[in-house]
């Protein structure tokens, strides 16, 4: 329930909303709330269209169909398929931004490390590459993937990480796909003004490309990432805006790529690093993490110089407006257009990728794996010479902090279990785990408080002993809420409970980013192999219970095409067509075993995936 002055489930931005809007600053809720006046109901049923010049177009039941033609159903998956394209993009500029900096770091020209040189071995051998030479492997591989993300004919990768039985159903369905930039490409000029305006068509097409960025670049680019940084094991970290402290120079680092903040890290962990911070009278230099990249650096890194996440993107706002940071280091995505106004608070906005660039700031240290090392120098000289202008009178300490335990990859998982998948399917069959859901969630105010929706959703599918693998800036979320804590167990269902207590777990697993989608995927593989079922037949599903953009609609088209009923947080923009509602709800899970369901009710969105999980558990005979 919405209590007045409330704008988040967490206290703390509760706390900073109320001081920003003292202060009389634009602000993502206020803005929000503007914007919610006036909504275009065509728009949101997804019924207008401005791709040509004879629009904008809306359509009704006065009105049919465009001026070109195209019908409700067509109009509507179109639509849809538009953001999808814009989704794996981002995914896709990631995976070749990793496997460059594979290759750099093979050639020596990074300060990084091949880390996880096991990984490396596993992932040549699955991709029938040989070589004595470590390095020389690394530089394969990552051939080996641009090669494949580019390529016209069917994708190696995605040959070699999916299941077999969904191989099966996808050249059943013509949907196998080829590289994900041919995906994108066939996607694009299809989903053009009088090209395809076939729903069922354009929907299969966008199936297509969802399974080449998810079983390829995803699975690619976060194993190199592994490779490279290491693999997520357990550990210890901190989330909340209590991690701030105005006494340190702190370096924010934000977006989806770990990059430029592992650099950071790594300098930060210097001794002469330090005393330079402390010869500008401060305690010491920190690392925060924002976002995604606080997400893919906190499930690896366990460094006294990296101090946790403040939280997810709506927090950004109010944890600049502490006047605790010094950097704001933007990566490609997420970085909100407001923040350059919230330099009032003495941080400077510096973009680390040539994909950001905002109001007023038309420059940046744009990211090259072989210019890191300066880049990562320059935002620490910028730090330091900014702390010693920042008023830290005027900084607000916000005490709050959460410990949390992170870092549960598929490896990670497996060791908990002693290395016994059979542990895990022992568990299930005895239905002490019911099942799994993924929470592969963004945050967004459309439903609710802030991260309410997924708090609620998470704390109701562990009361009812179902497991939860949290992704995305959901699961920052169950961070700062206290979910990915041990101190959580209490809160699930007693079968549930007596597992996480004997394999020392909480009940909720932080898993990582949206951006290991892929990984969760041949996590799922993983299981299926092991009790020899296809995937739609696993007591599993996934939930987006606070979708917010492009990169979660990619994700939950694959999810449905991997066969798992998925639940998604607002309605999709898809309502204004009766047909193409049934398409993603109903006559999908005829053909890939997977479906949507919409409902906003976290509550009763948990029935609903606990009925069919108890379904899937009764087919299988546990």
């Amino acid at each position: 329930m919405k209590i007045e002055g409330e704008v988040s489930y967490h206290e703390s931005i509760n706390k900073m909303y109320q001081k920003v809007k003292e202060d009389g600053v634009t602000n993502i809720v206020d803005r929000f709330n503007a914007q919610e006046k006036g909504r275009c109901p065509f728009c949101s049923a997804g019924l207008s269209c401005q791709l040509c010049s004879m629009g904008p177009c809306r359509i009704g039941k006065d009105k049919p169909t465009g001026a070109c033609g195209i019908d409700a159903a067509g109009m509507v998956v179109r639509n849809f398929t538009h953001k999808n394209m814009l989704g794996t993009q981002a995914y896709t500029y990631h995976a070749v931004e990793a496997a460059k900096t594979l290759k750099a770091t093979a050639e020596g020209k990074t300060p990084y490390e091949i880390k996880d040189v096991e990984k490396l071995k596993w992932l040549a051998q699955q991709l029938g590459i040989e070589s004595e030479d470590v390095k020389e492997l690394a530089i394969k591989v990552a051939d080996f993937v641009i090669a494949d993300l580019s390529s016209v004919g069917r994708s190696k990768l995605v040959e070699i990480f999916a299941p077999e039985e969904r191989k099966k159903v996808w050249d059943k369905l013509g949907i196998f796909p080829g590289g994900v930039f041919q995906e994108i490409l066939v996607m694009g000029a299809s989903a053009m003004t009088n090209v395809d305006t076939n729903y069922v068509s354009l929907a299969k097409k966008s199936m297509a490309m969802s399974i080449a960025t998810c079983m390829a670049a995803q699975i690619a680019l976060e194993t190199i990432q592994d490779i490279l940084f290491g693999t997520p094991m357990p550990h210890e970290s901190y989330a909340d805006l209590g991690i701030l402290d105005p006494e340190y120079v702190n370096i924010a680092v934000d977006g989806h790529e770990p990059f430029v903040g592992i650099a950071l890290i790594q300098l930060a962990e210097r001794e002469e690093i330090q005393e330079k911070a402390r010869a500008a009278g401060a305690k010491g230099l920190r690392i925060i993490g924002f976002i995604e990249t606080g997400q893919e650096i906190i499930q690896r890194v366990d460094s006294p110089v990296f101090a946790g996440i403040v939280g997810n993107w709506i927090v950004q706002e109010y944890a600049l407006a502490t006047g605790c940071v010094d950097v704001f280091a933007a990566d490609m995505n997420c970085a909100l257009p407001s923040l350059p106004e919230y330099q009032r608070y003495g941080v400077k906005i510096v973009p680390v990728s040539r994909l950001v660039r905002m109001r007023g700031i038309d420059e940046g240290l744009d990211y090259e794996p072989e210019k890191v090392e300066e880049i990562a120098e320059k935002l620490v000289d910028i730090a330091i010479e900014n702390f010693k202008q920042r008023d830290k009178g005027k900084a607000v300490k916000v005490e709050r902090k959460q410990k949390i335990v992170v870092g549960f990859s598929p490896e990670a998982i497996l060791h908990a279990l002693g290395g016994d998948i059979n542990v895990l399917l022992d568990a299930i069959k005895k239905g002490d785990i019911k099942g799994v859901v993924a929470l592969v969630s963004c945050t967004t105010l459309k439903n609710g408080l802030h991260d309410s929706n997924t708090v609620t959703m998470a704390k109701e599918l562990i009361k009812r002993d179902i497991l939860v693998l949290s992704m995305g800036c959901g699961n920052a979320a169950l961070q700062v809420a206290g979910l990915t804590s041990m101190d959580a167990v209490e809160m699930a269902g007693e079968k549930l409970k007596a597992v996480c207590k004997a394999l020392n777990i909480p009940p909720v697993l932080s898993f990582g980013t949206c951006t290991d989608t892929g990984r969760a995927a041949y996590l799922v593989r993983i299981i299926a192999d092991a009790l020899g079922v296809d995937i739609p037949q696993l007591p599993v599903a996934v939930t987006a219970p606070e979708y917010m953009e492009q990169k979660a609609t990619i994700d939950a088209v694959f999810a449905v095409a991997y066969g798992l009923t998925t639940h998604v947080s607002p309605a999709p923009p898809i309502t204004g067509s009766e047909d193409a509602v049934k398409l993603y709800t109903e006559d999908v899970e005829k053909l890939t075993g997977g479906k949507v369901l919409v409902e906003d009710d976290p509550v009763k969105a948990a029935e609903m995936l606990e009925k069919v999980i108890l379904e899937k558990r009764k087919a299988l005979g546990i």
